[in-house]
């Protein structure tokens, strides 16, 4: 069985995105530091430990998990060779 290369891509960016996104807004609404995630700004441009920086998290988590999943689509089909 091959996988659908873009499709699996989508939904890993889709899953990444929300993840990073939903994290940092949990942390804030509850009031705890993010020590963790403030740690992103290493890797994510723009990204901080805020609201907004939520929304630039996300969109950088679609990406990264676009690429990620999408390479990791195209290496399983390379391997199965059906």
């Amino acid at each position: 069985m091959r996988l659908n290369t873009k499709a699996f891509a989508l939904a890993c960016g889709i899953f990444w995105g929300a993840a990073i996104f939903l994290a940092t807004v949990w942390l804030l609404i509850f009031g705890f530091q993010g020590q963790v995630m403030s740690n992103l700004d290493h890797f994510y441009f723009g990204y901080s430990f805020s609201y907004v920086g939520a929304v630039i998290g996300a969109v950088w988590g679609f990406v990264d998990g676009a690429i990620g999943g999408f390479i990791f689509a195209w290496l399983y089909n390379k391997l199965v060779g059906e």
